[in-house]
């Protein structure tokens, strides 16, 4: 069978188990809605959280990033990891005691002001939005390349999906479809990892297999890999170019981005218990680490044999695949010599071949030969991590407009039968917004999803740890420094990576602190902090009430129980 009837039945196949289960956990009560009535065991919560955190960036970006960044492509898998441990360590436990719905609702209630909680609903959109748009635009570029269909219909094929599973059962449909998606999502990315580390270096498995050397030289391949990069006039995979400063920037933002990051942290909120949210961290820090530790090998490989199939090659000997995805746009080949050969070289004015570092991935089963169905089954991984992202961000968008805007805010006196309409309504219009955002990004995947973080790191994070640890933090500090540190992101983004405002997108060599747009979130953050510790200090402190329940959250006396609702 060809691949593209292995991907309408492994697709198809997922998506019927993932609508099944919205229709049999479809949401009763806001509480199942928001929270899945917070009974989800520790390591159902484990597995969701890692699909809900591993998005399209993870599945389909990172290794493709690395792949072509080599060393420097480093930082993703550290800044996300690193913000992993801090958001388990640091955040998680204190806020399922707080016992709130949302990261809003939190920063509304420990600030004591509609104020604080309105800036952080702002936040907590314009991240979200940010971040789905890679999400949905990864869709679509799964969807274009296998089912070849046009990148667009792709995304809208994504909305309706999401828009069934997310609507009907909320947090509760939610949490158990992304378990699914987990089990789908891992073995989609370990299976062609397995083959190929086999198939080019002997070793099962693929960790080994990235450490050992080629079966076909007996060198270990990431010296053949170094020896291929130099020939071709690139620089060494494993040696960088970046700054040191924009390196530790990039990786501090990813940190404290993943740390803020609300879809992550409402996770949470659906166990039983303050000890469950722990062990849930554990179990979900163990099934993300099978993925990252794998992504590394995953690249070197995918880059190994890229070269080998590509460089010096006839354009007319090329396998399927390289045609195939030539239709999505995203090779280009143009031969500017007219040798007839593919020249894949360093040198801009002399290279011939443009490959989009999100296929990588997706290709990478073709480019080394695989099965079919292993191909179909990377999508189907795809597909699976971006749905589950996007899924959970949109939660927080609904969850935003009707428990934090309308429920808290706007009507108080509305019944909970009103609030659940009100949180389907905001599902369907996050929905909307997020195919457009899909259809219209302001960059590519793993790109945007960066900025994402910075908004994150630059808003919520500062907020949040003061919050816990600072019982001195008042709501003109934590308003003052969440206002501050989004306008600062949102103008270093808008002139540096979108070019808003100016003639052009100004060059590295213009960059503050030679600190990249990905990184700026670290100095966002920074400024956010001084200045909430600053006006905090020369305001007045908050009620005693408030420190009260800051000293609370924060001893282990009662650790096994949460505020209730």
């Amino acid at each position: 069978m060809s691949v593209q009837i292995w991907t309408f039945i492994i697709v198809g196949l997922s998506f019927a188990i993932y609508i099944g289960i919205a229709f049999w956990s479809r949401a009763g009560s806001t509480k199942d809605f928001y929270v899945a009535g917070r009974g989800v065991h520790p390591i159902v919560n484990g597995m969701a959280t890692a699909a809900d955190w591993m998005s399209a960036a993870s599945f389909i970006s990172m290794a493709g990033l690395i792949s072509f960044m080599g060393y420097d492509g480093s930082v993703y898998l550290m800044g996300w990891t690193g913000g992993y441990v801090l958001l388990a360590l640091l955040l998680a436990p204190y806020l399922r005691k707080f016992g709130k719905f949302t990261v809003p609702d939190f920063i509304g209630d420990r600030y004591y002001s509609n104020i604080a909680r309105t800036v952080a609903i702002i936040a907590a959109i314009v991240v979200s939005f940010t971040y789905v748009a890679g999400q949905m635009r990864g869709v679509g570029v799964v969807f274009a390349r296998f089912l070849e269909v046009p990148i667009n219909t792709g995304v809208y094929i994504g909305m309706a999906i999401v828009f069934i599973y997310a609507v009907i059962g909320g947090m509760k449909g939610i949490t158990y479809t992304q378990v699914a998606q987990y089990c789908v999502l891992i073995f989609a990315y370990m299976v062609p990892a397995i083959f190929i580390s086999l198939t080019l270096t002997g070793n099962v498995i693929p960790q080994f297999g990235l450490l050992g050397t080629e079966s076909a030289s007996g060198t270990y391949l990431l010296q053949k890999l170094d020896m291929l990069q130099r020939d071709l006039g690139f620089h060494e995979y494993t040696t960088g170019t970046k700054p040191m400063i924009d390196v530790f920037a990039i990786t501090f933002a990813l940190m404290v981005g993943t740390a803020g990051l609300p879809h992550v942290i409402v996770r949470f909120f659906t166990v039983p218990k303050v000890s469950d949210a722990r062990k849930s961290a554990g179990w979900a820090l163990l099934f993300i680490a099978i993925l990252y530790t794998t992504a590394p090998a995953i690249a070197a490989f995918a880059r190994t044999n890229l070269i080998n199939t590509v460089s010096e090659k006839n354009y007319t000997e090329m396998p399927q695949w390289f045609k195939s995805w030539e239709g999505t746009g995203l090779i280009k080949f143009e031969d500017k010599n007219s040798d007839g050969k593919i020249q894949y070289v360093a040198n801009k004015d002399a290279n011939e071949l443009n490959i989009d570092a999100d296929i990588m991935v997706l290709a990478n089963p073709e480019i080394a030969n695989l099965p079919p169905w292993v191909i179909a089954l990377v999508a189907a991984g795809g597909l699976a991590a971006a749905l589950s992202t996007a899924a959970g961000l949109l939660l927080v968008i609904s969850t935003s407009i009707s428990h934090d805007l309308i429920k808290k805010q706007l009507k108080p006196n509305i019944t909970e039968k009103q609030e659940l309409m009100w949180a389907r309504i905001g599902a369907i219009f996050a929905v909307v917004v997020a195919g457009y955002f899909g259809i219209n990004p302001p960059g590519f995947v793993a790109a945007t999803v960066a900025l994402a973080f910075g908004f994150a790191a630059a808003s919520f994070f500062p907020a949040i740890i003061l919050g816990i640890f600072d019982k001195r933090m008042n709501k003109e500090g934590a308003i003052s420094g969440m206002v501050v540190g989004l306008i600062l992101m949102f103008f270093y983004m808008s002139v540096y990576k979108l070019g808003w405002f100016v003639d052009a997108i100004p060059p590295a060599g213009e960059w503050w602190f030679d600190i990249s747009p990905e990184g700026f979130g670290t100095v966002a953050m920074f400024v956010n902090l001084i200045i909430s510790l600053v006006v905090s200090r020369l305001t007045s402190p908050p009620p005693i009430e408030v420190q009260q329940i800051v000293e609370d959250i924060r001893i282990p006396r009662g650790a096994g129980s949460a505020q209730s609702h």
